[in-house]
Parts: C-alpha cells; structure tokens; sequence
C-alpha cells in the first residue's frame, strides 16, 4: 500500500448498531469508511449523531435482499475509484414474529436472501478489488451470531429450534414458492435467521479454502457479544425489547454495549493480531472487564467442508454466478 493513502473499508448496514459504530470506530483510526445501506438520510442523520466528519466516510446505497442492488453497489463503489482494503458483511434481517414467509425481489425468502446471499454475490464480487487494493493485508469479514453455534452457551436455547441446513434441499428447489427454509421443512421465522447466518460462517469458511493461499486475503468471522439493543430486535415483541437487554446485563453477564461491539469489530479489521485466516473470533458468552478475544470453536454443521462446497455451488447458481 502506498505510504500514507487513507485505508477503506466497507461496511454494510453501517446505519445502526454494531456497523455504526464500527463505522465510527474505524473512521477515528483514520479509515475511510464506505457506509453500505438501504436508507441513505437515517444514514448520514446517524453519522452526523455521531460526529463523523464528513471526510472520513461515504454513503452508498445498498439493498442486499436485492441482487440487482448489489450489483450496482459494487458499481457505484468503484466509481468512486478508491482501492478497497476490508470489507465487513454486517447487515442482517431477523423477522422473529412472521407467520409466514416473506421473499426477495428476485424470490427467495428474506432472511436467507439478506443475511446469506446478498452478502455472497457481494463477496464474490469484491474479491478482485480486495486482491489489487495493494493493501499489505486485505481483510474480508463476516459477523457471525451465538444463536448459529450450538458448541456455545448462547447456541444452547432450541427455541424455536436450532440450526439445521439438512441437505440444502430449499437450495436446490430455488426457494420457490412454498418452499422458504434451507432444509426444506416448514417455515420458522426464528430458525430462518439462525440458518442464514450458519450459511454465513460456512461461506467464510469456505472462502478461506477457496482463496486465502492464492490472493492473501484474510477471511475471518466474529461474535462480537451479546449487543441486546440492537435494532436487529427491532421487529421483535415490545416487551422483549425491554426485558432482554436487561437479562443479558443482570442474569447472564453477556451484555455489550453497541459501543464495544463497533470496536472489536474495528480491531478484527485493523489490529494486526486478527491476520489469521479462516478463525471464528469471540469474547466469550460472560463479559469481564478487558476480556481478550480468543478463536471460538464453530459447530459441527459449520465445520463440514463438503456442505460448504455444496452450499457455495448452490449459492453461486441462484445469485446468477454460476
């Protein structure tokens, strides 16, 4: 990289929560942040909240339920002409009260369209900007979740069930209407959003298998804490909204603050102790003061090489990469 060019990350759903104030976290160490979301004014309301200068970021419109909006994305991001050095897939839809599917645009049911494929047709595609940014250590990061990772604590609660991808039978039928789940069983709401981010961590995976050796690029996931007032809760029962954030901070000790949550994703980006390819980043489901990051065992679903090569074949044909 060349001397003193200001790095530039992506970050998507940077308009709340975590991508916020990773968004935040990064600008004050002197990134230039790329601010990747659907709603372009609660965007820069939210980064004027914050302080943000207006120098140190860039609001593109991005909509990941829609492929077709990825695609601009990434066509409006290299009109900008700046090399791109990290790109973080933060964005997720988490629908616990629908009793029924919803789909995409192009017709696949939301949580996965969002959550898993959006992200994959944009991962894809960002690859060759990442490999000829001429960054030192260009870095690719997916956010991961307790909820997908039955060997943690937090993973443990089968409500409404846990993750299963079964044989990706809802891959291979397109997610066509009736079908709406990755195992082709009945819709759950809860259980559709666990699945999409299990995809997450297998596409991470997976790329690392694909890709590291040959491009240096790092591929790493996170679980930042258990960041209980996010808007990710936000279609979720009023009351739950009040009292959970509360449980994790009283009873289970795994509260974190939105604040921290932005920073840590900020030092997987940039600190160089997280240039380890292919590692599942945690602090555990307990906070304590100054807690250290440690590699988080992933489940044995998210481990099985021969569904992640399954899963990214059948991604890559219904996002028309194929």
């Amino acid at each position: 990289m060349e001397q003193n060019r200001q790095p530039t990350v992506i970050i998507t759903g940077a308009s709340s929560g975590v991508g916020l104030q990773a968004a935040r976290s990064l600008a004050e160490r002197g990134w230039h942040v790329i601010m990747a979301c659907r709603d372009i004014p609660k965007t820069q309301n939210a980064a004027n909240s914050l302080g943000m200068s207006p120098n140190n970021y860039t609001i593109i419109h991005l909509d990941l339920a829609s492929l077709a909006s990825v695609r601009q994305f990434v066509q409006d991001f290299r009109n900008t002409g700046k090399p791109l050095d990290a790109l973080v897939c933060n964005a997720a839809v988490y629908l616990p009260l629908l009793k029924e599917p919803a789909y995409s645009p192009d017709g696949y049911e939301i949580s996965v369209a969002t959550n898993h494929l959006g992200h994959f047709l944009l991962c894809n595609l960002m690859l060759e900007d990442l490999q000829k940014s001429g960054a030192k250590e260009p870095r690719l990061i997916i956010l991961g979740t307790v909820t997908a990772n039955p060997k943690e604590l937090g993973g443990k609660i089968p409500i409404p069930a846990p993750p299963d991808l079964g044989e990706l039978k809802g891959f291979e039928a397109g997610f066509k209407a009736p079908i709406s789940m990755i195992d082709g069983k009945k819709f759950k709401s809860g259980k559709a959003y666990k699945d999409s981010k299990l995809c997450n961590v297998l596409t991470m995976r997976e790329l690392h298998r694909r890709y590291h050796q040959s491009t240096g690029i790092t591929f790493s996931s996170l679980y930042p804490g258990c960041v209980a007032t996010t808007a990710l809760f936000r279609n979720h029962f009023p009351l739950f909204q009040k009292i959970f954030p509360l449980f994790q901070k009283n009873i289970t000790g795994g509260y974190v603050s939105e604040e921290l949550a932005g920073d840590r994703v900020g030092d997987v980006v940039a600190q160089p102790e997280y240039n380890q390819s292919g590692m599942y980043w945690s602090w555990g489901n307990r906070q304590k003061e100054g807690r250290k990051s440690f590699v988080q065992e992933v489940s044995n679903e998210a481990s099985d090489d021969n569904k992640a090569k399954k899963l990214w074949e059948l991604s890559a044909k219904l996002v028309g990469l194929a």
